[in-house]
């Protein structure tokens, strides 16, 4: 409670911005700002990270969306320290429902990296190359966390789903569980996993998103641990029976005279 305190995870919005099927999370009014009741919110924390370590013990992937000018460095570094995918620039509609048309933009973008990697570039116009290296950037910009996701994500999470919208839709549509962070001014009914929370400041933003990741670190850590220990036990069990059968080879010998 103490960190959620500290993180400013319980100041919502001004009062006459809220959306009234969030009253049941708010605690209080403060000088015209609504305050969240970090007791609930610290219980959905809770079911929110089992249900992630879940889904990362089963070898789920969890897309991590956040392109407000506060949550864009976050959701990166969170996301890769996850070892997973992240849009944190301008969601591009169709990046889930037209899933197959994105993947086309990426094999450009890989086709140019490779292009430059191999020393295409050193061969063409120093015009050519400028242009080049534009659309280069431009596609990294807006594909780059998610150039290695070749499937559609398991779930999603994300850090203001009102102003992800188009995402919430897309992933709604194609029934992708949605994990997020609510603030007062947001619609809880649209989110199968909802934390309430501050979502416009960066340390309850930061707060949120590495809880988040914490749980997909620890859920891929055990399925890990467990193929670590299966493959271990797999492999005394073989040397056993390999042992075992050497010595009933020698036992059925003849005795040497």
């Amino acid at each position: 409670m103490k960190a959620l305190l500290e993180a400013g995870v319980h100041f919502g919005h001004q009062t006459r911005r809220w959306n009234p099927r969030m009253k049941p999370f708010i605690f209080q009014e403060r000088n015209g700002i609504h305050i969240l009741d970090l007791a609930k919110t610290v219980v959905m924390l809770r079911q929110v990270y089992d249900a992630v370590y879940q889904m990362a013990a089963a070898g789920k992937v969890i897309l991590f969306v956040g392109t407000k000018k506060q949550a864009q460095d976050v959701i990166k570094e969170e996301a890769l320290r996850a070892g997973t995918f992240y849009v944190n620039q301008r969601w591009l509609g169709g990046t889930l429902t037209n899933f197959s048309t994105m993947q086309k933009r990426i094999a450009r973008l890989r086709e140019l990296e490779g292009m430059r990697e191999q020393g295409t570039f050193d061969l063409l116009p120093k015009k050519e190359v400028a242009k080049l290296e534009d659309e280069m950037e431009r596609l990294e910009k807006f594909f780059g966390g998610i150039k290695d996701m070749h499937r559609l994500p398991d779930a999603i999470f994300i850090i203001d789903p009102k102003k992800e919208r188009i995402a919430v839709m897309e992933a709604r549509k194609l029934h992708i569980p949605i994990i997020a962070v609510i603030d007062t001014n947001c619609d809880p009914d649209e989110i199968d996993y909802p934390v309430p929370g501050n979502d416009d400041a960066i340390r309850s933003v930061r707060y949120m998103a590495s809880k988040i990741a914490d749980a997909i670190v620890e859920g891929k850590t055990e399925t890990e641990s467990a193929y670590a220990y299966a493959a271990g036990e797999g492999a005394e069990a073989a040397y056993t029976e390999t042992a075992e059968t050497i010595g009933e080879q020698h036992a059925e010998e003849p005795a040497q005279a």
